[in-house]
């Protein structure tokens, strides 16, 4: 018989994953860690302040793992950066970060704004923009673009078809609960799943192929990565090739696709917030020179504070580590619960308001914001999902007028909810279009 503790504990375990902000937000002003326990990986200590989040973030990569099982694992595969720990992890990264840096993310703004405006091309007066719908047909769309180089309509919609059936082909229950992940004669969600991610993988590795065969890797992403060797010479395992770039395909597009629906409804939510966005991309003529507005980067990373899409950060520790002068000892996992320190009051001033110009005023420190984690597992792909959001935000404003509707105006925002890799506005928004510019 479970006592009162379990029956409490399960109950926040449910809570978290089902409202992952309501639930962490709640604890924006405790000023003691608390634990969470989820099933299959045990009772994790989430921390909400920035002494927390600094010594989880600033601790030595040879006292961290990334905390196995993880639930991605059968989309991306068990060679992903996300899983990776040790001097695996730091290989990895060796090859795949080089290709991420913002300088070199940043010659791809104009196809970014391409496929924002081939995205918004037919709606008319008249007509509703559904933003999330858009918001995850931009982003794969630029990932297949720039990540794979393919450029031919029919090859990129082949690439869009079977990754969007693979990410829905992972429901929550086959992602949480390993044991109902069997194939029974050829049928059900998990052979379903194994399935669509052959497919992937029968395209990439044609890609692959292509390259090598004409002797010029490119210079997107994958030719970058084809090319390139990790600090002992070596260059990526086939098998390892195909798990990083469905990361990339996974998680880069689904947490850039929350990000820009969020964006998009806070921005119109808000008079003020809409005209100061219009009346900055007035001055702007390019997509480049969009990515360098300052109150659209404001508004980004504001976006990033109420919503980050990976709400938690995670540690296994492998050595004793005192965390906000709490001892924790190998074996135990730590956490930073981000929607708790973004809304921290005692490091926000009015947290619960939604104003991009704190991000103006000040700059946080890393161990207070933290919307793509920190430290030596820091997302590679941050600068570029910067980049990619200004460009798709200024590129939809600039094109088409955009308005919501009276009840969402009058409505409680949706919540997030957690749908595959990243969490989602838990209903879709729909945004009239007034007119094309």
């Amino acid at each position: 018989m479970r006592g009162p503790a379990t029956v409490a504990a399960l109950g926040r375990a449910a809570w978290a994953g089902v409202d992952p902000e309501g639930f962490f937000r709640r604890h924006a002003c405790d000023a003691t860690p608390f634990p969470v326990r989820f099933p299959g990986l045990g009772e994790v200590l989430f921390f909400s302040a920035a002494d927390g989040a600094r010594d989880i973030l600033t601790a030595p990569a040879t006292l961290c793992q990334a905390p196995l099982p993880n639930p991605i694992e059968p989309v991306v595969g068990q060679n992903s950066l996300i899983l990776l720990s040790g001097e695996a992890h730091r290989r990895a990264r060796s090859v795949l970060t080089p290709p991420f840096r913002g300088e070199l993310m940043r010659r791809y703004v104009d196809v970014i704004a391409q496929v924002a405006e081939d995205e918004i091309a037919t709606l008319q007066p008249g007509d509703q923009l559904r933003i999330g719908h858009v918001a995850q047909a931009i982003t794969l769309d630029v990932v297949i673009r720039v990540v794979f180089g393919v450029t031919g309509r029919a090859e990129r919609a082949e690439f869009s078809r079977v990754t969007t059936q693979l990410l829905r082909s992972g429901s929550a229950a086959l992602m949480l609960v390993p044991w109902l992940r069997r194939d029974i004669a050829g049928r059900g969600p998990w052979a379903r799943l194994v399935a669509f991610r052959q497919q992937l993988d029968r395209l990439l590795s044609g890609q692959i192929e292509q390259r090598r065969d004409s002797g010029d890797h490119g210079a997107d992403v994958l030719g970058l990565i084809l090319g390139a060797t990790d600090d002992e010479g070596n260059i990526v395992t086939e098998d390892a090739l195909h798990d990083q770039l469905r990361t990339m395909l996974a998680a880069g597009h689904e947490t850039s696709s929350t990000s820009l629906t969020w964006a998009l409804y806070h921005i119109h939510r808000d008079p003020r917030i809409r005209s100061r966005v219009l009346d900055e991309l007035a001055t702007a003529g390019t997509p480049a020179e969009i990515t360098v507005l300052p109150y659209l980067a404001a508004v980004i990373q504001e976006t990033l504070r109420v919503h980050p899409t990976v709400p938690i950060v995670l540690r296994r520790l492998t050595g004793p580590l005192t965390v906000a002068g709490v001892a924790c000892s190998a074996g135990d996992v730590v956490g930073i619960a981000l929607p708790a320190l973004h809304f921290n009051p005692e490091l926000w001033d009015d947290p619960e308001s939604f104003r991009p110009e704190r991000f103006l005023d000040t700059k946080p420190s890393p161990f207070q914001y933290a919307p793509f984690g920190g430290g030596y597992r820091r997302c590679i792909g941050a600068a570029f999902a910067s980049t990619e959001l200004a460009v798709a935000v200024g590129t939809v404003m600039k094109t088409l007028e955009l308005r919501l509707p009276t009840r969402e105006q009058r409505g409680r925002p949706p919540r997030a909810v957690p749908r595959g890799i990243a969490t989602k506005p838990s209903r879709e928004i729909a945004l009239d279009v007034v007119a094309r510019r």
